[in-house]
């Protein structure tokens, strides 16, 4: 009786020491890193349904300020190894053809290693914006822009 007690006694204690309001807490500070990555615009890449059987091109993509500046990225799996796919951030929606955004030089092919995964990053001398529509495409090759083997639609940042 008296060890049951001593049990409902401890446990009553460690929960209000667990809830006591005047628990000193550590203060929550608020990175670069994560300033930007709340700022970020993100996508999901796929391959378009016209190609759907050829390739199925997977990846992600954002855009995120820096410095005053936009930096864009895209990561890409499931694509043939050796190639070396152009890619852009495009305003409007996939699909639309849209005007690249930023200048056409800032985006470094995209190359595809062994294992079927590549990545690509550009710094766009451009500030990020606020709204509209914006998305991320990959094109099949240099000779063939036309073919867009994988796109994703940027989501903006929730504020």
């Amino acid at each position: 009786m008296i060890g049951s007690r001593i049990a409902l006694l401890s446990i009553a204690l460690i929960t209000a020491s667990a809830c006591n309001p005047f628990r000193q807490q550590s203060t929550v500070e608020v990175s670069e890193t994560g300033a930007i990555a709340a700022s970020r615009w993100n996508a999901t890449l796929a391959t378009p349904a016209e190609l759907s059987g050829v390739v199925q091109v997977t990846g992600t993509g954002w855009m995120a300020p820096d410095s005053g500046r936009t930096v864009a990225s895209v990561a890409i799996s499931n694509a043939p190894p050796g190639g070396v796919h152009p890619w852009h951030v495009h305003q409007g929606r996939c699909g639309s053809k849209g005007p690249i955004y930023g200048p056409t030089d800032a985006y470094a092919p995209l190359v595809v290693e062994g294992n079927g995964t590549g990545r690509a990053q550009a710094s766009l001398g451009i500030p990020l914006p606020s709204s509209g529509s914006y998305y991320v495409d990959v094109h099949a090759s240099s000779n063939n822009v036309a073919t867009i083997i994988a796109c994703g639609n940027l989501a903006p940042p929730s504020r």
